[in-house]
């Protein structure tokens, strides 16, 4: 699996092997006054570089269904950012803080059996969806990696949907995905990270809580392409991802819908 970090509108990265796309329409995203993110380069460009790993359980003879592991990675992410141990004085507060102080990174690499549990035994969080589950872990240093994480495989695996996902019901969040970019799970559980800490960021304290009172119930679906256009000029957050593994840099990947949002 493959993962990245969002660019100018979620901190990003820059390709290694620039594919061409179709135009993306401008996105009219602004973030909130208090929100982390800024789309120019700033002074977190030139800071100590962090990355959020993430680690997905992928049995072999049980793989987890895709849209089900997209959805687990997200809520992963807001898991570990509501967490307690991340806020204040907490035990991973100063390594959530360097992080989101520079680029927001995330890995995602895959375990099963033996690895799975010495994954396990490291400091995080699990977090559980129907089939998929996925442990998340305080910021590390890009070169600072613990061992039995860093031996892990990043790429050769990807995952299917048995059956096509539900329409989601407009209740609760979705972050779309783009119709036009092809993503390996890996990368797309990455950004499906991305556009859910983007939403977080620019929700009140009361709009966060309440959604992590309610589990953060959350969908992850592909756009229609005319639905997608629209999504990215609505002004709700946009992922866009600066290019280290992939796909094109500034390519527009997710666009958060959260109704809270939304409604602004």
């Amino acid at each position: 699996m493959t993962s990245d970090e969002p660019a100018s509108q979620d901190r990003a990265p820059q390709s290694e092997a620039p594919q061409s796309q179709a135009p993306q329409a401008p996105s009219a995203y602004r973030p909130a006054p208090d929100s982390p993110f800024r789309a120019e380069r700033t002074a977190r460009d030139e800071a100590p570089q962090f990355v959020l790993p993430l680690v997905a359980r992928i049995e072999r003879a049980a793989p987890p269904a895709r849209t089900d592991a997209l959805q687990t990675a997200a809520r992963a992410v807001l898991t570990i950012l509501s967490d307690a141990r991340s806020q204040g004085e907490g035990e991973w507060a100063r390594a959530m803080r360097d992080w989101q102080d520079a680029r927001i990174r995330k890995v995602v690499r895959r375990a099963r059996g033996a690895e799975w549990r010495r994954a396990e035994a490291l400091p995080g969080i699990t977090v559980t969806g129907k089939s998929a589950e996925v442990r998340v872990y305080p910021p590390v240093p890009l070169d600072g990696w613990p061992k039995d994480l860093a031996r892990l495989q990043v790429s050769g695996t990807d995952l299917d949907d048995p059956e096509p996902p539900l329409d989601p019901d407009g209740t609760a969040p979705v972050l779309w995905l783009s119709p036009d970019v092809e993503m390996s799970a890996g990368k797309a559980m990455a950004q499906a990270g991305h556009g859910a800490q983007l939403a977080w960021w620019d929700l009140t304290d009361a709009e966060r809580a309440a959604w992590r009172d309610a589990g953060f119930p959350l969908a992850v679906r592909t756009a229609e392409p005319g639905r997608w256009r629209e999504l990215v000029a609505s002004g709700l957050p946009v992922v866009r991802d600066a290019g280290y593994t992939e796909i094109a840099p500034g390519s527009c990947t997710v666009v958060a819908d959260h109704p809270a949002l939304r409604a602004r």
